[in-house]
């Protein structure tokens, strides 16, 4: 008797595939939804880096200049140039103007519809990525009523 012999291929079959492209398909559907909120995460903790920054460049302008917070007309200028002790600003440091520069620039929102904008007002308008209130000393985002993943306001950060 003659027998033919038969060449074994190694390779794999379809059920192996499908389980294959099954478990693939499984991590996509969980890494998918993470990766996505990472970017809205990121642009909130800026917001939080940002905030914390600005607040402590006003309460050092305020610790250098006798207790007197930055003017709402003119804080960009009060922590991005060098001051006097009376709060007038100037682009070089001299001898008067000693103090400062708190900051090399206001930072630009973040989040929500005024995203972009970097301008600091006592009240909500063009272009005003923050609103500050010279009395007490707070700066806030101007994000309206605009929350994060969790339900907070970005005004409340």
């Amino acid at each position: 008797m003659f027998t033919i012999g038969y060449r074994r291929r190694s390779a794999f079959s379809l059920v192996e595939l499908v389980v294959v492209v099954v478990i693939l398909g499984v991590i996509a559907a969980i890494a998918l939804p993470r990766m996505s909120r990472g970017a809205a995460g990121a642009a909130d903790a800026g917001l939080a880096t940002d905030l914390s920054v600005m607040r402590s460049a006003i309460e050092l302008y305020r610790s250098e200049h006798a207790g007197t917070y930055p003017s709402v007309a003119n804080i960009v200028n009060q922590l991005t140039q060098y001051t006097n002790e009376a709060g007038a600003t100037s682009a070089t440091a001299s001898a008067t103007h000693i103090y400062g520069p708190y900051l090399t620039r206001v930072p630009t929102l973040k989040v929500s519809a005024n995203r972009g904008n970097s301008g600091i007002a006592a009240a909500a308008g063009a272009g005003v990525g923050w609103i500050y209130d010279e009395t007490a000393g707070t700066i806030i985002a101007n994000s309206g009523t605009d929350t994060d993943s969790s339900g907070t306001l970005y005004s409340a950060y």
